[in-house]
């Protein structure tokens, strides 16, 4: 495997780069089909109800910077280490989140910014966390490991089928509330148990 043969010094930049290849092919579908929904009239739930345009290809467009943005943060995490990455990145999703109610009546800027939020957040935490499970995994069981993270955290579906029961009960608005206080948790808790935030 790349991160083995490239050791924890640069871990993070080999994963960053491992990530950016996969979610730029993806930011590239996610803008073509985006195009085409807004063609057949379909658009993020929540600003349709707020009168969304443009801003529905915005989201999408904006995808790539999710894929192109892992490669110098992966750096980073070679060089200030794995847990800054990671807490922060966490707060800057929980922000998208955020903005994307603060803004909604005017749903062009809510759109970007919390696309331009979630887009840089994941970018700092994927490769920071794939290189924290790898600095920690034995190099006998090391693959074993990054499949288990790998499967859990692009499997989904629990996520979205608890964002799909709040939704129903609740409404969007406060699906959105959910899921910016569960990813400010999720930063708490990363502040608080990860440990060995400097780099090697």
């Amino acid at each position: 495997m790349k991160i083995d043969l490239v050791g924890p010094a640069r871990r993070g930049l080999a994963t960053g780069l491992n990530e950016a290849a996969g979610y730029a092919s993806l930011g590239a579908t996610a803008l073509l089909t985006g195009y085409l929904a807004t063609t057949h009239g379909l658009r993020p739930l929540l600003f349709t109800e707020h009168g969304l345009g443009l801003a529905a290809r915005l989201i999408k467009g904006l995808y790539p910077l999710r894929g192109f943005g892992q490669i110098p943060t992966g750096h980073l995490a070679d060089r200030i280490g794995r847990k800054p990455l990671i807490v922060t990145g966490m707060f800057v999703q929980s922000a998208g989140f955020v903005l994307a109610l603060v803004l909604l009546y005017r749903p062009l800027p809510a759109g970007t910014a919390s696309a331009v939020l979630l887009g840089l957040g994941t970018a700092m935490v994927y490769p920071a966390l794939i290189a924290s499970v790898s600095d920690n995994a034995h190099p006998a069981w090391r693959a074993n490991a990054l499949g288990t993270y790998r499967f859990w955290r692009d499997l989904g579906y629990a996520g979205a089928l608890v964002a799909g029961v709040l939704a129903d009960a609740l409404g969007l608005n406060a699906t959105v509330v959910a899921a910016a206080a569960l990813t400010a948790a999720s930063g708490l808790l990363a502040a608080r148990l990860i440990r060995g935030g400097t780099a090697h």
